[in-house]
Parts: structure tokens; C-alpha cells; sequence
């Protein structure tokens, strides 16, 4: 298995998950403030890597969108 390089962007899929463990963890409490405090800054780093891959998803759509309305105009 490939070793992933610390400064790789992580799959949405992935950083969601990842996510989805910290919001645990933090809701479980149990924990000193020092691993709060950076289990919060792990998951607002995971909540803004899942919300460029939405932007560049969404720009992605409205490109086709784009692309498709401006093809079928030209006929009929």
C-alpha cells in the first residue's frame, strides 16, 4: 500500500470521514484541552479541503451546464 504524503490533499470522501471522527471524538469529550484544541483545528482544516472539492464540483457542474445549453442553442 502507498504511504500518503503528509502534504497530499485527501479525497473528499476521505477528508469527510476523517471528519466525521473528529466531530466524535469532540462530542465524546474526555479529552485535556490541548487535544481539543487541536482535534478542532484538524477538523476546521478537513472542513475547508470538503468545501473546496464541493466548490470545484459545483464549478464543474455549471460548466456543463453552461457548455450543454450553449450547444443546443445553436440548433433548431
Amino acid at each position: 500500500m502507498a504511504q500518503k504524503k503528509s502534504d497530499e490533499t485527501p479525497s473528499y470522501e476521505a477528508a469527510r470521514e476523517e471528519l466525521v471522527e473528529v466531530v466524535r471524538a469532540l462530542e465524546a469529550g474526555g479529552t485535556t484541552l490541548e487535544e481539543s484544541l487541536a482535534l478542532w483545528e484538524r477538523g476546521e482544516k478537513l472542513a475547508t479541503v470538503c468545501q473546496e472539492w464541493l466548490d470545484g464540483a459545483r464549478k464543474r457542474l455549471d460548466e456543463a451546464i453552461e457548455n450543454d445549453a450553449g450547444t443546443g442553442a445553436d440548433e433548431g
